[in-house]
């Protein structure tokens, strides 16, 4: 049987009675190591608040019943001294008492959340994305006791800083990793916490898709290759495919179809649009046509290299990372403002964007322009409605009813 801890101020209802009411909780015994028990005097009944430690030199309390000051306790929502002393030990250290079981805070949600991202093959970053904007306070909060006025105070704060479609999705990536944790810990029950207090910001899901003229293109892959033979294929490759950095890293030298008239890359699936499948979905492969200048290319730096091996690499031979723009942020600003374009405002996905728009003003069917760039055609209308709608004008203009004949005296006979 767990021992009970003695404390002549706090134990018995008359001793609690006899303190002053006031706002701050009155110390207690101490429980175990970084473990407290204290008391709140109230007008009414007090209240027992455990103060704990989140193992990172800070402290969290928490309210967890009503005294017996003047009702008997119910096991529940009253406690007397001894049973507070359970109910507070079980909260800070888990039903078995051991550190291990200790509250699961922001800070381990996140690496619990890394860890599952990378279990699936998925991008890291978007576990290691917001601690550079979390405070120190809420990354040591408990998840049991985040209130949803403190997350939209903390969101709001935001604002200023980085743009609204910026801030929805870094609570995304937040509100993912709380609740794989709330998932594995079944003391977390406060998921409206987040949910409310991190929901998504209005007005707030413009596309930033920046658009390069044909001409504005092709000197980015010139200048591209001026600063750099391999930095210049990629940027060729992603020009000329439209596909997204992180997947043209990943093609293989098997990848390369070099036909002699109509080459053609095997680009791997991004296995975007989440679902636990991801590792299986980037194994796949869709087919995407290339030109016959950049198959040559392709093919020369490919030259003696086995069929796995990374089909576009680093200057001193190493493969990209998942993330590219990691790499080459620099050179990608260089080449932009080369070009005489704000590195502000265009990245490496404008010759994505670039390429979609190129193919919907050439009359390629959406069905087809989705499936060669990964995507579909829910997220190209509502992306890129607005060239849709450009390039749809000249045909339903075909379809309008004519009231009047053509003015025939505009005609001019040609001669016999």
């Amino acid at each position: 049987m767990a021992r009970k801890i003695r404390h002549s101020a706090l134990e018995s209802r008359s001793a609690r009675l006899k303190l002053q009411i006031r706002r701050k909780p009155y110390p207690g015994p101490s429980l175990a190591r970084g473990v407290s028990l204290m008391y709140r005097r109230n007008k009414n009944a007090g209240s027992w608040v455990v103060k704990a430690s989140d193992g990172h030199g800070a402290y969290w309390t928490k309210a967890i019943a009503d005294a017996d000051d003047f009702d008997e306790s119910n096991g529940k929502a009253i406690l007397t001294f001894f049973e507070a002393q359970d109910v507070a030990k079980k909260l800070a250290r888990g039903e078995d008492g051991s550190a291990d079981s200790a509250p699961i805070t922001i800070d381990t949600a996140l690496k619990d959340y890394r860890r599952d991202l990378e279990a699936r093959g998925a991008n890291p970053y978007n576990a290691e994305h917001p601690r550079l904007h979390l405070t120190s306070a809420l990354l040591a909060k408990p998840l049991a006791l985040l209130t949803a006025s403190e997350l939209k105070r903390w969101r709001d704060g935001l604002l200023g800083r980085m743009v609204p479609s910026t801030i929805n999705r870094l609570c995304r990536c937040i509100c993912a990793a709380l609740t794989l944790a709330a998932q594995h810990d079944e003391r977390i029950k406060n998921r409206d916490a987040w949910e409310v207090g991190l929901a998504g910001l209005p007005d707030a899901q413009e596309a930033r898709n920046v658009i390069l003229p044909d001409d504005k293109v092709r000197a980015f892959v010139a200048t591209a290759y001026g600063i750099d033979h391999q930095f210049g294929l990629l940027i060729d490759a992603l020009a000329t495919s439209g596909a997204r950095p992180s997947q043209a890293v990943r093609l293989r030298v098997e990848d390369l179809h070099d036909h002699p008239v109509r080459p053609k890359l095997m680009m791997p699936k991004s296995a975007k649009g989440g679902g636990r499948n991801r590792s299986q979905k980037k194994i796949e492969r869709y087919s995407v046509p290339i030109t016959v200048q950049l198959a040559a290319k392709l093919k020369a730096a490919a030259k003696g290299r086995a069929d796995d091996a990374p089909l576009l690499l680093q200057s001193d031979g190493r493969a990209w990372d998942k993330s590219p723009g990691q790499n080459c942020h620099r050179q990608v600003d260089n080449v932009v403002k080369a070009i005489g374009l704000d590195p502000a405002e265009v990245t490496m996905y404008a010759l994505r964007h670039s390429s979609i728009v190129r193919m919907l003003l050439a009359n390629v069917p959406i069905r087809l322009v989705a499936s060669l760039h990964n995507t579909s055609v829910a997220m190209i209308e509502k992306h890129y409605s607005r060239f849709i709608a450009e390039h749809s004008d000249d045909i339903s203009r075909r379809a309008l009813l004519q009231h009047e004949p053509p003015n025939v005296d505009n005609v001019v006979a040609l001669a016999s």
